[in-house]
């Protein structure tokens, strides 16, 4: 069991506001929000919580309250430990009906999951596993173990990066089980405990969680949260990279997830001069690359090279996350030290997997350019209804990517994450794309589902929205409000 202890000024900081006036009794207001931090990763898991007295003074409540709150927790399978003992962060142990949970009620329509930005995959891909099966047994008299990859994948995968004009060849290209496999091999190989990792902020949460199990030391930088300012704050990272000796800068410029932005060509030409010369290695995550919906396409804008410049990438959001094949664009010293490297870790990716991806990478793009009008009609979709049931949100207009990152009235996210669960909802609050409990104004919405999902979606989010303690202004109207 993990020694790891949670602090009482770090609970406290990731709750923030979590009890919402006429939203129940406190008990089963904070019950729910540390479910919250539970289930998205706030709060790692065989951790060790606070005692209950000391909980109570924090939060300026009764010990009776909090010991409600860890028995519920407990009953639920969120918390391990009897009453009097210490309360350890657990997940339940597998599915079933929980008390007062919306699988108990037989008239419910379905929940609806807005956890994840992806879409399903289209019938190309069963197409392309079709055609690997037809070509498997040519690769199998050998081994298996393909270490950096099979060639033809590599070679496919570099063969799109020149025509991003970015010249590479296959020993450049190392594969992996996803983009978020490559960050950790890289990680490994150039993180060590302490040292400075610096991100744009919000960003990916699996990046956070992967830096911070690394031990690296988080060093976020802010993106301009002013209305009509959509870039980056170039000098901010710059300086954070130099400052603090950063082993690594971890950043989605294309686009970033989740506020969908694309960084300029200008900026990119000042971020990489601002940090020549520099230790820094430069790890850009592109696995959103080919989402552009509106403007330019990203792909001309990011083809610039650097020598300590990393590129992830991924077919998880293009084309489907159930094929887990990513990969690393890098110097060829540096895959040959990854290659070397994960064998401690992992052996390679499946080879069928693999020729699968040979076939989706060489359809000439047909595939993807027929799905970014439909993302693009989603997209738009969605911030219409949001426009007509929530007009005191606020949702900017992205480039590109899977979702809207809206922001809120006031610092709700966690509690309407909370209160929409009731509805049959399901929500990744602000929080969790950032550290110390910032975001809490803001809410990322994948427009991935079907239109009438989208429309049931919108609905029960501003039922929610109406009940959460703070935010019934936000929400002037539960019927729908033309806009054209």
């Amino acid at each position: 069991m993990s020694p790891r202890s949670i602090g009482l000024v770090s609970l406290t900081r990731h709750l923030g506001a979590w009890r919402a006036p006429g939203a129940g009794a406190a008990y089963r207001q904070l019950a729910g929000a540390l479910r919250l931090l539970i289930l998205d990763g706030r709060l790692p898991l065989a951790a060790r919580l606070p005692g209950e007295r000391e909980l109570a003074q924090a939060l300026s409540l009764s010990r009776t309250t909090v010991s409600a709150a860890y028995g519920r927790l407990r009953d639920e399978g969120f918390l391990s430990g009897g009453q009097g003992a210490a309360a350890r962060t657990r997940l339940p142990a597998g599915p079933g009906p929980r008390k007062g949970g919306i699988e108990d009620r037989g008239d419910w329509p379905g929940l609806i999951d807005l956890t994840s930005a992806v879409l399903p995959a289209d019938p190309n891909v069963h197409a392309a596993y079709v055609r690997a099966l037809e070509r498997l047994p040519a690769n199998l008299p050998g081994h298996g173990y393909e270490t950096a990859g099979l060639e033809e994948l590599r070679e496919a995968v570099a063969a799109g990066y020149r025509r991003r004009g970015l010249p590479t060849s296959p020993g450049q290209i190392l594969i992996t089980h996803g983009a978020h496999n490559g960050l950790v091999h890289l990680l490994r190989l150039t993180v060590r405990v302490g040292r400075p990792v610096v991100f744009d902020h919000p960003t990916y949460p699996q990046a956070i969680d992967a830096i911070l199990a690394a031990g690296g030391r988080a060093v976020p930088v802010a993106l301009p949260d002013v209305e009509g300012e959509e870039g980056w704050d170039v000098e901010g990272l710059v300086s954070a990279c130099r400052s603090s000796g950063a082993a690594m800068a971890y950043l989605v410029l294309d686009h970033n997830n989740p506020t969908g932005r694309m960084m300029r060509a200008s900026d990119r030409t000042r971020l990489l001069a601002g940090l020549k010369g520099s230790e820094t290695l430069l790890v850009l995550d592109e696995t959103l690359v080919d989402l552009t919906l509106s403007g330019p396409p990203a792909l001309s804008a990011s083809a610039v090279d650097a020598p300590r410049m990393v590129r992830l990438g991924s077919m998880s959001k293009s084309v489907w996350g159930g094929l887990r094949i990513g990969w690393v664009r890098a110097d060829r010293a540096v895959i040959q030290r990854l290659a070397q490297s994960r064998a401690s870790f992992d052996l390679g990716v499946p080879i069928l997997e693999q020729l699968a991806a040979v076939e989706l990478l060489n359809d000439g793009g047909k595939a993807l350019a027929a799905r970014r009008p439909l993302l693009r009609a989603r997209r738009d979709h969605l911030r219409a209804r949001l426009a007509e049931r929530l007009p005191d949100w606020t949702c900017p207009h992205p480039a590109g990517g899977l979702s809207l990152w809206a922001r809120l009235p006031g610092p709700i996210s966690s509690a309407l994450t909370i209160q929409a669960e009731v509805e049959g909802l399901r929500l990744a609050a602000g929080p969790r794309f950032g550290v110390d409990g910032a975001f809490e104004r803001r809410l990322r919405l994948p427009y991935t589902l079907p239109e009438a999902e989208l429309d049931e979606a919108v609905t029960r989010l501003a039922r929610a929205a109406g009940r959460v303690g703070g935010a019934a202004a936000a929400v002037r109207a539960i019927r729908p409000v033309a806009v054209y």
